[in-house]
């Protein structure tokens, strides 16, 4: 990355209070002077799942925490990223105006984010745009079974397949052990071929170990990206998923542990609340550089 390019990226990663661990994210936050093409050109030299880029709010969403984000993975723009909203909300924490209420209006609605100092440690909770969930056709969980290399036999089948929604779609497919879970080597051309025609962001590989605790991971070949360490999004769709086949009530919270397999390891805190149809996202994130 030249000079230029470099001097106003920052790096976060979010869902983890070390560096080493959760989810990259480049962070822009002032693109004021960035072009699609530009935007695109830096997510792409960065190399994260995803980037952010932080711009004025459109007229009549005014408020000095009220902003305009953002997401770029390698490949194109993505229509929302829970990780990188993370990411920037704490940065804007950090660097501007501290911990409190921010807005953002994003590609995929606006998504509201509250940062707060828990025990020393900055955290960002999004709440997700209203949810919903879809069924997959039975020949396209053929095709992304084949293409991940997974037997029928080795799903859950207490967790259906489904296409869950919260700013983008993600095909939810449930492991039955958490060996099958972590034995990842799909077919990254077959897989993206399918997600493309799908129109998924991503696939959510998921193992439920109790009531409250699951474990994920989320291949994103049409980011150009193997696997998101820790993918909020995906997380939120999931939090829909949840409440509607029944795993959790309607006021709830669980945890989703991802990038264990990677040596990336995040903690994403998924809250439902009663009466209200958005799923509530939360983990902490820290500056890399």
């Amino acid at each position: 990355m030249n000079q230029s390019t470099r001097s106003g990226v920052l790096r976060y990663t979010a869902f983890s209070a070390d560096p080493a661990g959760g989810n990259p994210a480049g962070v822009v936050l002032d693109a004021g002077g960035l072009d699609d093409a530009a935007q695109l050109a830096i997510a792409a030299e960065l190399g994260y799942s995803e980037t952010a880029f932080l711009t004025p709010p459109p007229a009549g969403a005014g408020g000095e925490r009220a902003y305009t984000l953002r997401f770029f993975s390698p490949k194109d723009e993505v229509n929302f990223c829970g990780h990188a909203t993370v990411a920037t909300a704490v940065a804007l924490a950090q660097l501007k105006s501290g911990p409190g209420d921010y807005v953002f209006t994003t590609p995929a609605g606006t998504v509201p984010v509250t940062v707060a100092e828990v025990d020393g440690e900055l955290r960002a909770t999004l709440t997700s745009v209203e949810p919903h969930l879809k069924e997959v056709a039975a020949d396209d969980l053929a095709e992304a079974l084949a293409a991940l290399g997974w037997p029928a036999a080795d799903l859950d089948p207490a967790l259906p397949p489904r296409i869950a929604f919260a700013g983008n779609d993600h095909l939810v497919i449930a492991a039955a052990t958490r060996e099958r879970l972590a034995a990842l080597d799909y077919d990254f051309a077959r897989l993206e071929a399918l997600m493309r025609r799908l129109g998924l962001t991503t696939v959510q590989l998921v193992w439920r170990e109790s009531e409250t605790l699951f474990h994920a991971r989320d291949p994103f070949p049409v980011g150009g990206v193997i696997e998101d360490p820790a993918t909020g999004a995906a997380a939120a769709a999931f939090g829909a998923y949840a409440r509607e086949l029944g795993l959790t009530g309607d006021e709830a919270q669980f945890v989703i542990r991802q990038g264990e397999d990677m040596g990336r390891p995040g903690t994403l805190t998924v809250t439902l609340r009663a009466g209200d149809p958005r799923v509530h996202v939360a983990g902490t994130a820290v500056r890399i550089d």
